[in-house]
């Protein structure tokens, strides 16, 4: 049980991370910025990047309870 529903949190993951990182939603970021000296476009491609990253590995290690013999 536990196994499918962390199957279907790292879909909906996926589909995020799709959605963030294609045109529509990225053409927010194409303007003439700096953030910290930095150009806004990289530094939001990284931003949103490592935070998938991030997002990854928390669900990936998150203890899932065991299922009980009853």
């Amino acid at each position: 049980m536990a196994n499918s529903l962390t199957t279907q949190r790292l879909v909906a993951l996926f589909c995020c991370g799709w959605v963030l990182l294609n045109f529509p939603l990225l053409g927010l970021w194409d303007v003439d910025t700096t953030v910290l000296g930095l150009p806004l476009f990289p530094a939001a491609l990284l931003a949103l990047w490592v935070l998938l990253i991030v997002v990854l590995a928390w669900l990936m290690e998150r203890r899932t309870p065991e299922a009980k013999d009853d």
